[in-house]
């Protein structure tokens, strides 16, 4: 338990670093910036999985396709959305938007997943929801009461990044829940192999989609400097900073998580990611949070800790 809480914390850590990068480089479309991290992924995963080849040379055609599905949506599509919400509503909406994922996937697992985890009886759930849904609540008010102060603000704008965010959010709603299945189902694989065979699946995929923004490019429906931008070395450091960190490293901890833990629990544990965001982004602003975003972010700890008590109940065969 202590084990999967400690590798459930570090991808927390690493995987919102992720919500201030498009902010970094505000120059660079959503889709160039999903590319080059897991581009970046992809490129890291190559080296890698020449050292895990034993591993690798077990998974099945199924399991290659498993982990295709896996990338294309947690990871080009779910960040093309995430990085499209922040260029146009800022870090902090997208951030609880995606903040919601605690209170959706423990729900979504506990309807579908409670053969394997056993059932969470839902009066022992809801107090740990209802103090996250809570803590959420609180930051959010306190972001959209600022976004509603600012005379300069663009309405549509920022309804579209909540749009685009709740896409996001429905990707990894999917994700985590599909890759534990996974995970849980393969007990003796190596997560680190399972981390770099989905680093694999994504190259040729970010490959495809780098060859389509390039075509783009040149037929003038985009109009940016290629291959790496206005700021190459910003751009370059950035996408390998990102794809190592939170996309190779943060996999890994994330699927040694999985393996040790519920995914309902699991689930729970995504709240790490939205206080590291909201930490990074509100260092980037340079300023403190206010009185009430401390609350809510208390309030989701709390939420958490709780979680961490309720045990899950056998489900008794049906004959």
């Amino acid at each position: 338990m202590w084990a999967g809480l400690g590798f459930a914390l570090a991808a927390g850590l690493m995987w919102g670093l992720v919500f201030v990068s498009p902010l970094l480089l505000p120059d660079y479309p959503a889709l160039m910036l999903s590319l080059g991290r897991y581009l970046a992924f992809g490129l890291i995963a190559l080296p890698l999985g020449w050292f895990d080849r034993a591993e690798l040379a077990r998974l099945s055609r199924a399991d290659w396709l498993e982990a295709l599905k896996l990338a294309a949506v947690g990871n080009l599509i779910y960040y093309l959305l995430l990085a499209s919400a922040i260029q146009r509503a800022g870090a902090p909406l997208p951030t609880m938007i995606i903040g919601t994922l605690p209170v959706m996937i423990p729900i979504c697992a506990n309807l579908f997943n409670h053969q394997r985890d056993g059932r969470l009886r839902w009066s022992a759930l809801a107090p740990s929801l209802l103090l996250i849904a809570a803590g959420i609540a609180c930051v959010n008010q306190v972001e959209l009461g600022r976004l509603a102060a600012d005379a300069g603000g663009d309405g549509i704008r920022y309804a579209i990044g909540a749009l685009l965010a709740v896409g996001a959010m429905l990707c990894w709603t999917w994700y985590p829940i599909r890759n534990s299945n996974w995970m849980r189902a393969h007990p003796d694989r190596n997560p680190r192999a399972w981390s770099t065979a989905q680093g694999l699946a994504t190259l040729p995929l970010a490959l495809c989609g780098f060859a389509v923004f390039a075509a783009t490019n040149a037929i003038g429906i985009t109009s940016l400097p290629l291959p790496l931008g206005p700021e190459p070395a910003g751009y370059i450091g950035l996408m390998l900073a990102v794809g190592f960190f939170a996309s190779w490293l943060g996999t890994l901890c994330w699927n040694a998580a999985s393996q040790r833990l519920p995914t309902s629990l699991a689930g729970q544990l995504i709240v790490f990611e939205t206080i590291s965001a909201l930490a990074y982004a509100f260092m980037l602003r340079g300023q403190w949070p206010a009185p009430l975003t401390a609350l809510g972010i208390g309030l989701l700890l709390a939420g958490v800790l709780l979680g961490t008590r309720v045990r899950a109940e056998p489900v008794e065969s049906a004959h």
